[in-house]
């Protein structure tokens, strides 16, 4: 006799290898769809980690250029202003100092932008739940008998 791939609707006529079975495909489904879904917010992150970065070096390299010009023409104006060279140009490096902190510190604050996959780990607690039979889960609560 040929036999289904999916046992029919829960009553006396199943086996428990035939519960067992449709409950290891049901686990093995479900683990497929979070590690889909990881690579999914993985590969979102990924992009925006990408772009940032390849924006961030054009910008850095632009940045560079207009920064030596700069940093010359704060330099001199410094000196035409009555300070020593040597001083000036301390001071230069002194303001570049505090412009790469600054730097340093929003490029830190673009990265907490990163999901971390939130939504995996969300609903793999909510998977978690419902093969715990945890009472609190709302499905669960309607489903047994009491």
């Amino acid at each position: 006799m040929v036999r289904s791939q999916t046992p029919g609707p829960a009553g006396a006529d199943q086996s428990l290898g035939d519960l067992v079975a449709l409950a290891a495909k049901d686990v093995s489904q479900l683990v497929r769809y979070e590690i889909d879904l990881a690579k999914a917010e993985l590969r979102g992150d990924m992009r925006r980690v990408t772009r940032a970065g390849a924006l961030g070096g054009i910008a850095g390299f632009v940045g560079c250029l207009l920064l030596v010009m700069l940093c010359f023409a704060y330099a001199y104006g410094l000196v035409a202003a009555g300070i020593w060279a040597w001083a000036a140009f301390l001071i230069v490096a002194g303001t570049l100092g505090l412009l790469g902190a600054a730097a340093v510190g929003i490029a830190a604050l673009g990265l907490r932008r990163v999901s971390g996959l939130s939504r995996t780990r969300q609903t793999l607690n909510e998977d978690m739940a419902v093969l715990r039979r945890d009472n609190s889960h709302p499905e669960i609560t309607a489903r047994e008998p009491g």
